[in-house]
């Protein structure tokens, strides 16, 4: 079977006279929507792994600070907010150029099969990552009831 190959039919004609209209010159033009500079909150990523005992997070939070990072614990839902604040720095003569640094809050919530034991629950953030150790609570599970 022949390999098939989309091409644009005005700029594949000009291409054969200038090599600026070649294939990529104007290559997603047309489909990409106009955004602004207006981009979505990054989401935090995280990674679950289950033990006996305990559940593991760890949550990728690049550029935060520890104080800006807050952690929610509701029975088996945890919520996981950062919010990053602008630092107003102005230096006379300078202007912005292009600003691609995040400034604003990031969320994440979910929910775990069992409830957590918030008293021996415990965070730690080091290097953009945020390490969750979260106990089982004990008693927290099915409970068969007798029928009568």
């Amino acid at each position: 079977m022949a390999n098939l190959i989309r091409r644009d039919p005005l700029f594949s004609r000009l291409s054969r006279f200038d090599p600026i209209f070649g294939d990529d010159w104007l290559k997603g033009f047309w489909v990409q929507p106009f955004t602004g500079d207006v981009e979505p909150p990054p989401q935090i990523k995280i990674d679950l792994t289950e033990g006996k005992e305990a559940y593991t997070v760890r949550a990728e939070v690049p550029g935060m600070k520890k104080d800006d990072i807050k952690v929610e614990i509701e029975g088996n839902r945890i919520s996981i907010t950062a919010e990053s604040k602008r630092e107003t720095e102005e230096k006379k003569g300078d202007k912005v150029i292009r600003r691609e640094c995040y400034q604003g809050s990031s969320y994440r919530s979910f929910t775990l099969d069992s409830d957590v034991d918030e008293a021996k629950a415990s965070a730690k953030y080091d290097n953009g990552v945020l390490e969750l150790t979260l106990p089982k609570k004990i008693g927290a599970g099915s409970k068969q009831l007798q029928i009568s």
